[in-house]
């Protein structure tokens, strides 16, 4: 079956980031032996292991409690959440196959966009986790808006909308206002899917909205859901899924 569309939007952590670079404990060893301080390694990595327990994926540590990274792991010390920054941009990885499905999107006419969490306050390219991964890893090209709970991004320009600010994928307030945000840009909501690894805020929500879903399993299988309309563990399988509107018959 072919799914035609105009749009597609893409979660952030474990579907464009590869998470495994994340779960590499030697980043708190470079880390704290930079700062003259590697008695502090088995403390730093068994506390950031104790996040990840309670928020169960590092992605979403990642996406949404920087600020606890800080604070938690590191005691409020800002340079060494500053080479946590720097080191996290080194380890992380582009999804396998993600940009040559990107590209034969766009060659299809598909608009694609970000869609994920944001804790911190929005601004221009480069200063948030998900736009300074875009840009360095050299995919930001394939992506025209950013939408978070902290606005939406135009990638282009740096012009920022507040509109969807306080907006939230787990309640389907995003997905509310991105049937509305896509209209205004000439999109109906049939025309446009969603793919993530989510359950609940990627699959569930935006198909009660009347979007298409596509479940990506290639880092972790959340499990069916009658809300998954198809499911991918590659994005790669996205080029013999989707088509353009325009082509069509």
């Amino acid at each position: 079956m072919t799914l035609y569309l105009k749009w597609l939007g893409v979660d952030f952590g474990q579907c464009i980031m590869d998470p495994r670079g994340l779960r590499n404990p030697l980043m708190f060893n470079d880390i704290m032996k930079e700062l003259g301080r590697p008695e502090e390694i088995a403390m730093r990595i068994h506390r950031y292991h104790r996040m990840k327990e309670k928020y169960l994926t590092y992605s979403i540590i990642k996406e949404g409690h920087k600020d606890e990274i800080l604070d938690f792991v590191f005691d409020g010390d800002e340079e060494a959440m500053q080479i946590f920054s720097r080191k996290e941009q080194e380890e992380l990885m582009v999804a396998e196959g993600l940009e040559e499905a990107l590209q034969y999107l766009r060659s299809e006419g598909i608009i694609c966009d970000v869609v994920s969490e944001l804790k911190k306050t929005l601004g221009p390219v480069g200063t948030d986790v998900i736009t300074t991964f875009l840009e360095r890893k050299g995919i930001i090209k394939y992506f025209d808006y950013f939408y978070s709970p902290q606005g939406k991004l135009n990638l282009g320009d740096n012009s920022i909308d507040f509109g969807v600010k306080g907006k939230d994928k787990a309640l389907g307030t995003m997905y509310d206002y991105l049937v509305e945000d896509l209209a205004k840009r000439g999109i109906k909501v049939g025309e446009a899917a969603m793919v993530g690894d989510k359950l609940t805020t990627d699959i569930e929500q935006p198909r009660k909205r009347g979007f298409h879903t596509i479940q990506f399993t290639g880092y972790i299988d959340m499990g069916l859901s009658e809300y998954a309309e198809y499911r991918v563990h590659s994005f790669l399988e996205l080029k013999d899924l989707i088509k353009g509107v325009d082509k069509q018959t």
